[in-house]
């Protein structure tokens, strides 16, 4: 992650020596003393559990000075992510230059301020953002935002800036009532030619584009353009004081949802963090995580796609990017593998699979996290299936419910499969194509998920 760069106060403005008396001179000194005195302990000891100073965000006012309210306190956790996948076919050479980008998205924990990343990965030139804002939205998949929540984000103080191809940038914190469930509305103008656009294409949320720089309008009139894809954006972190932590889920299509209903909320990750804060204000004793989804349509363990940098980057290359480097991770749920049995039979190999599964494990492991793992779901039916296929799957799976593989596993295979045909997907869990899951079937992997597997960060040994 883009380490962002805190800046110091300006030196106090100083009288001229003959503009007071002495003694008037020396009691205005002491004044001032007093002051400066008291700003620095201020200063020093309200401060983020990041190590971002409170001040980062008492002093990023909006154009209506909106967040000169003192700073809040309370543990960064992310609300909202997507991974990087790749360049936006025929973005290559403008970009989207000229045009306002107004991601929608929907926030998993509240909190009193928030941030965001924005990646340039896969541009081939320097990305310049001009202006940015952050806003609630006026209502569920509208444009439009609520107009005393608009915000102007700026980084390292400033309105504009520059990311470089293959680079990121965290925004300064602002100040904002992020409701836990809400819409944000994340928008980013572009003045000038920067291709090709990195995107997130299944997004299964419809944002907006408007021409111009329209970053704090808060109407919809000039979001006149839908897209189904999230641009640049990939994290909202919050400030939270009801989350203490993140989960992240790590996974292919069906963690990135690709055949739930658009705008609904209706990805398993999504049902899962519903599940975890209705359990938690029913008293249950869980830790208070946070969740967030970062499934990629189509990804593989271990092979990349094609492109430089690789497009789909295989889950061994983006898994410090994407899991570990994740705000204030404590537990990464993975679900993968499926694709390396479909997509490409040179590598669908049992003992590979579970050899790149049993990496990420170690990786996690190193930075002190626990990793809960998924067995592989049946896809007799699917247009992929072949008997040689399925046997690759019934190892894989064999080898995770050993318990040699995660730390500790939740069951999709069991709780989805047909009991009387057990290599296809029972039919009202099945979305169609025999191998993603209906919303019903979302939502069953999500209650199938033993909410106390997610604790224990910290203590993970295999």
């Amino acid at each position: 992650m883009t380490k962002r760069h805190e800046g110091g106060a300006g030196p106090a403005a100083e009288q001229p020596e003959a503009a007071v008396p002495a003694r008037h001179g020396v009691i205005l000194g002491a004044l001032v003393a007093l002051v400066v005195a008291l700003s620095t302990v201020i200063y020093l000891t309200v401060a983020a559990d990041d190590g971002t100073p409170g001040s980062a965000l008492a002093g990023n006012r909006t154009h209506r000075d909106s967040a000169a309210a003192p700073a809040s306190t309370g543990t960064w956790v992310g609300s909202w992510a997507a991974a990087p996948v790749g360049g936006e076919p025929g973005t290559e050479g403008t970009g989207l230059a000229g045009r306002s980008v107004r991601n929608v998205v929907h926030a998993d924990a509240g909190g009193t301020g928030a941030r965001i990343t924005l990646s340039n990965l896969y541009g081939q030139s320097p990305l310049t953002i001009s202006h940015a804002s952050l806003a609630l939205a006026a209502g569920d998949g509208t444009a439009a935002a609520a107009a005393e929540t608009m915000r102007r984000l700026t980084f390292n103080g400033s309105a504009g800036v520059v990311i470089p191809a293959g680079g990121q940038i965290v925004s300064d914190a602002v100040r904002i009532a992020v409701p836990h469930g809400g819409d944000l509305l994340v928008t980013t103008y572009s003045p000038t030619a920067s291709g090709p656009v990195t995107y997130h294409p299944h997004a299964r949320q419809i944002s907006y584009v408007a021409d111009g720089d329209r970053t704090e309008d808060p109407t919809a009139a000039p979001y006149t353009q839908q897209t189904p894809y999230w641009r640049y954006l990939t994290a909202v972190d919050v400030l939270s004081n009801e989350a203490d932590g993140t989960v992240v889920v790590f996974g292919d299509s069906i963690t990135d949802g690709v055949t739930s209903t658009i705008g609904a909320n209706r990805r398993w990750p999504d049902v899962l963090a519903g599940r975890l804060r209705t359990a938690l204000g029913g008293g249950r004793q869980l830790p208070r995580y946070s969740v967030v989804n970062e499934g990629i349509s189509g990804n593989q363990v271990l092979a990349d796609g094609f492109g430089r940098p690789a497009e789909n980057q295989s889950g061994l290359g983006r898994f410090g990017r994407d899991a570990l480097s994740r705000t204030n991770v404590k537990v990464v749920v993975v679900d993968l593998g499926i694709n390396d049995i479909l997509r490409n039979p040179r590598l669908a190999d049992p003992d590979r699979i579970t050899a790149g599964l049993r990496t990420l494990v170690r990786q996690a492991h190193a930075r002190g996290l626990k990793v809960v793992g998924a067995t592989l779901m049946p896809f007799e039916g699917h247009r992929g299936f072949t008997a040689a296929r399925e046997a690759v799957r019934q190892q894989v799976n064999a080898q995770i419910r050993a318990g040699g593989v995660y730390d500790a596993v939740v069951d999709f295979d069991q709780a989805l499969r047909d009991p009387y045909a057990p290599h296809r997907l029972l039919p009202v869990y099945d979305s169609g194509d025999h191998l993603h899951p209906s919303d019903l079937g979302f939502a069953k992997m999500a209650e199938t998920f033993d909410l106390y597997a997610l604790r224990g960060a910290g203590q993970a040994e295999l």
